[in-house]
């Protein structure tokens, strides 16, 4: 292959070297894929049941708290039990509450209550799973090939947000809400049967059990680390301000191009995943703090032109121009988040993890839902795409560290390094047959 290609294309040295990384990668393809089925899905339906903008983003609201609660509980539970039992269960439970959604849009008159309780749900179950996913691929995948492993998930990810969401649109549109819930329960179904087959991941044998003294213990290393508060407060930040997807069906209705609406969910991981595909320099780029900048006020200010023009087919790319800093930035914050972070503390940080880019994006729902209320659809995305650029600068400048960061001289990140040597025997590989294990070497990923 030319050597100019081979160094932009993704690299693929994960997939090759452990068996439970294609495992999860194609797990979570499917999942996400069915997700995404319902994320369109659902609130196209609260849209229809109540014609209100609040009541779609209060679905914020009531994810808020089981999120949070849940997602710091989930991060303590990671480092105390066999987490491919946790992601199996959790796995199985939203399967559950997918099947929930599919018999209330069957019933003659859909019922509202229920979509929110569902919400509320399904939020509690992603805390609790996503410290243990998130926790695991460090465990499962050699040191050095961390960044690419974050790549090669991030397009396996937004594969499934671009076929998801522009299948769900259309068929939302044209079969009903049934269909798109009976895809997602038909997508868990399959999830389940291959976490089945990941190999146990027992915890160490000294780990602590789940309590708040020990998620006490991940926050003030989290606090006491300048480069991690940077990557949590910018991409909280960038999601509170500018999350706009909750108003999606308000926006085309003002565009008057109520067909968009599925190509609008589907726009930013087109632009995901073409730098997904071109990630081949992320391995040897050593500044990630500078992707983690940069990347977000590059969302910032692509989602404040796409409330600003008025032609549908420029706010699409607006939106995929969106996606590809969103990209860039999730990439410098999982590198860093995998170089620097000790393994006694991986569950604990990811649970911390799932707060910062979860968080955002369900309060910047409530915020946008609010405001597009008050003011219409466009000015609340325009104004908050604005407001983004304007914090991510201001966290950037109050934290320069998160700028200055380099793998090569950060003192955490060569700890890691020696650390996951130490554990290893100087060993960068896994076997195929399976994932090497080692008791303590955990680490979490975006």
């Amino acid at each position: 292959m030319n050597s100019k290609l081979s160094a932009v294309l993704p690299d693929l040295s994960p997939w090759h070297s452990s068996r439970d990384f294609r495992l999860l990668w194609g797990q979570g393809l499917i999942t996400t894929f069915g997700s995404f089925m319902a994320l369109v899905a659902l609130p196209l339906q609260i849209k229809d049941l109540t014609g209100s903008p609040l009541a779609v983003g209060a679905m914020g609201a009531v994810e808020l708290v089981p999120l949070v609660v849940f997602g710091l509980y989930g991060g303590a539970l990671a480092d105390a039990v066999d987490r491919r039992k946790v992601i199996l269960l959790t796995e199985a439970g939203l399967g559950l509450l997918a099947g929930v959604l599919l018999v209330n849009a069957m019933l003659p008159e859909p019922m509202l209550w229920p979509l929110y309780v569902v919400a509320a749900g399904v939020a509690a179950l992603a805390g609790l799973q996503r410290p243990a996913l998130d926790s695991l691929l460090a465990r499962i995948v050699p040191h050095d090939q961390l960044a690419a492993a974050a790549a090669l998930n991030a397009f396996r990810w937004q594969a499934g947000a671009i076929a998801g969401p522009a299948l769900a649109g259309l068929v939302v549109a044209y079969a009903g809400n049934v269909p798109a819930y009976a895809t997602t329960v038909a997508c868990f179904a399959v999830s389940v049967a291959m976490c089945l087959r990941l190999a146990p991941v027992p915890p160490a044998e000294n780990a602590d059990k789940p309590s708040l003294r020990g998620i006490a213990e991940g926050a003030r290393y989290a606090w006491s680390r300048p480069v991690l508060l940077g990557t949590y407060a910018v991409d909280m930040a960038a999601m509170f301000f500018a999350f706009p997807n909750t108003i999606f069906p308000f926006l085309a209705d003002e565009l008057d191009a109520d067909w968009s609406l599925g190509l609008m969910y589907a726009a930013g991981s087109v632009g995901s995943v073409l730098v997904s595909l071109t990630s081949g320099w992320v391995s040897r780029m050593q500044r990630h703090g500078l992707l983690v900048v940069f990347g977000a006020a590059g969302w910032g200010l692509a989602i404040a032109a796409a409330g600003w023009i008025p032609n549908v087919w420029l706010v699409l790319v607006c939106l995929g121009l969106a996606g590809a800093g969103d990209m860039l930035s999730g990439l410098g914050r999982s590198t860093i988040w995998n170089q620097t972070i000790p393994d006694e503390l991986r569950g604990r940080l990811a649970g911390i993890e799932v707060l910062s880019y979860s968080v955002g994006p369900q309060l910047g729902q409530v915020r946008a839902g609010a405001m597009a209320g008050w003011t219409g659809a466009r000015p609340a995305v325009w104004t908050g795409g604005l407001a983004c650029v304007a914090t991510v600068g201001l966290f950037a400048t109050a934290l320069p560290r998160l700028l200055t960061y380099d793998a090569r001289t950060d003192e955490d990140a060569q700890r890691r390094r020696t650390a996951h040597a130490a554990a290893t025997g100087g060993v960068q590989e896994t076997t195929d047959t399976g994932p090497a294990v080692t008791p303590g070497d955990r680490l979490p990923s975006a």
